[in-house]
């Protein structure tokens, strides 16, 4: 049998996991089509806003779903037997134009590392860099421990 403990984290504990790590998953949802992939963020745990530099081919799917305001969800997680930690941001992606581009995003975008597992099929020529923010409606983390007998 197993027994699950499960705590909300605090705001130090939320920032300190989002800290800790690089990458999640974002899902994106446009009328009842879902869309998700995995990304890098930087994180300002003084402002609890979220920077992510998305890269799309002109005809992508990602494209069409970015192009559209989707709502946005943040996925941060991480699992240590037998502790399982998690951090949900809830928004609205914004896009930062270049022109827009102030010393402080340039620093939060230099912490947003590019994932080491994409491929990409077609020459870099036909990339597309987008520059965004998430400044969550809502913010929450939580920690479930497994207790196994």
């Amino acid at each position: 049998m197993t027994l699950d403990q499960e705590t909300g984290l605090s705001r130090e504990e939320t920032d300190a996991l989002l800290a800790r790590h690089e990458t999640g998953v974002l899902a994106l949802a446009r009328d009842d089509d879902p869309y998700s992939i995995p990304i890098s963020y930087g994180y300002d745990s003084e402002t609890r806003r979220f920077y992510l530099r998305l890269v799309s081919t002109p005809q992508s799917e990602k494209r069409e779903f970015l192009a559209s305001s989707p709502k946005a969800r943040l996925v941060v997680y991480e699992e240590a037997e037998p502790v399982y930690r998690s951090v949900v941001a809830i928004g609205t992606l914004e896009e930062i134009s270049k022109d827009e581009l102030t010393v402080e995003h340039v620093e939060q975008y230099g912490e947003a590392k590019r994932p080491l597992f994409e491929i990409w099929g077609e020459s870099k020529r036909n990339l597309d860099v987008q520059l965004y923010q998430l400044e969550p409606d809502e913010l929450s983390g939580r920690r479930v421990e497994v207790e196994r007998e």
